[in-house]
């Protein structure tokens, strides 16, 4: 009877471990930048940063101290787009075939010009129309032919490439994209393997017709390529007759979307992304020096209201556990790093000193002879530290206030850590 039940516990807790491996062990942008792919050309990211900073020069971050703004300045110039996707949907619109094939390849060679001039962001991406009956021809034509064009000038894809499927309603949408890049891999010989993020923007990407959370089989049918899901705030509330008026990241259905997403894939090591702030940190008025005095402080006043809103968006997402949004305009850009760097920079010194805690109560719960049960927040802490020395908020030295060296942060294991430290004790 022993044999038995503690085999069957053994069986199900090792299947519950390999579904949930923990969180995502790669790094995670910040954001993902949508443009146009009529636009995408192989410098898009540079010159998205010059942008960037000429808003920052003449706008000013007023809602950051200036050691933030210095970070802010210093990652505009070095990298000042982390995710870029090539957008054949809502940011491309309905074009003709012709047109739309004409794009497809252009933006394919300028991606494998960008790939070989090393002009590229981290990370890349294409975002395709929806798999419906309408749409689902158009969409595999251009899928084919950018990754045609890229491949033939570059031979591969860059690392960190994905394909993103937009309005998802059924799992079956997911798994003939899975088959679709199959073929391509085959056909194109791709060594490695191609990443698809699914966007939960319908009712029914959260709960199917049977009433069940609809978001694990949807990722399942993905087969093992899926690494993120993002949020598509506006087609989401449209779909439940929200007013206009009323949609934005804040309301109330946002939130219950969001949290829904973060508990169907949380320990799955699949990443969830907010969506965009609809209202753009940019001038009312062009003119330059023909501007008026009052039209100058129309100006700043419209950049002021679009930061602000902006930085409350990303501020709460960190705050509920989203890591990753999207951004549509450079002008967002200095605002995404202003308040993903203060929300790290505030949490420094209590994280280091956790950190530090739980270590050391952990040594001493070992020389005890006592179990440590709380690695699922040093966990928790050192990832902390992982996405903040990743985007650029902290570097080593506040790394080093934890008592550990970047090279075991990135070990990502806190168990790990754990060990080696009670070997030296």
């Amino acid at each position: 009877m022993t044999q038995s039940w503690t085999g069957r516990l053994h069986e199900a807790n090792s299947r519950f471990e390999a579904r949930y491996p923990g969180d995502p062990t790669a790094r995670q942008p910040v954001h993902v930048v949508y443009g146009g792919a009529q636009r995408f050309r192989f410098d898009t990211a540079a010159k998205f940063g010059k942008l960037a900073l000429e808003t920052l020069r003449q706008y000013g971050s007023p809602y950051v101290p200036e050691t933030i703004h210095r970070r802010v300045v210093m990652k505009l110039e070095r990298e000042p787009v982390e995710d870029y996707r090539i957008d054949f949907e809502d940011g491309y619109g309905s074009r003709s075939d012709a047109e739309e094939d004409e794009h497809a390849d252009q933006a394919g060679r300028e991606l494998a010009r960008g790939f070989r001039e090393g002009t590229l962001p981290p990370f890349t991406g294409i975002r395709i129309k929806a798999l419906t009956n309408v749409l689902a021809g158009r969409a595999w034509r251009t899928l084919e032919r950018f990754i045609d064009a890229a491949v033939d000038e570059r031979g591969g894809l860059p690392e960190n490439f994905a394909v993103t499927l937009p309005k998802v309603t059924v799992p079956d949408q997911v798994s003939v994209l899975d088959e679709m890049l199959s073929e391509i891999e085959r056909r194109f010989e791709i060594a490695n393997r191609i990443a698809v993020e699914l966007m939960i923007e319908t009712p029914q990407a959260l709960i199917n017709d049977k009433g069940v959370c609809a978001i694990p089989a949807m990722v399942e049918a993905a087969g093992g390529r899926c690494r993120g899901i993002h949020f598509g705030p506006y087609d989401y509330t449209s779909s439940l007759n929200i007013a206009s008026t009323h949609q934005s990241l804040s309301h109330p259905a946002c939130d219950f979307a969001r949290q829904t997403m973060l508990a169907a894939v949380a320990g799955t090591g699949i990443s969830v992304s907010d969506g965009p702030t609809k209202l753009l940190p940019v001038p009312v008025h062009r003119g330059g020096a023909d501007l008026t005095e009052a039209q100058v402080a129309e100006n700043r006043a419209a950049v002021n209201r679009g930061m602000a809103a902006h930085t409350a968006d990303i501020r709460r997402a960190l705050r509920d556990g989203i890591y990753q949004g999207w951004d549509l305009h450079p002008a967002q850009l200095p605002t995404r790093y202003a308040a993903t760097y203060a929300f790290f920079r505030e949490g420094l010194e209590a994280a280091a000193n956790r950190l530090r805690n739980f270590l050391d109560d952990a040594q001493q719960a070992t020389l005890l002879g006592n179990l440590f049960d709380d690695a699922a927040s040093g966990q928790g802490l050192l990832n902390f530290f992982l996405r903040g020395h990743a985007c650029g908020a902290l570097d080593d030295a506040d790394v080093a206030l934890t008592g550990l060296t970047m090279e075991e942060i990135r070990g990502r294991s806190f168990m790990r850590i754990l060990r080696e430290h009670r070997r030296e004790g």
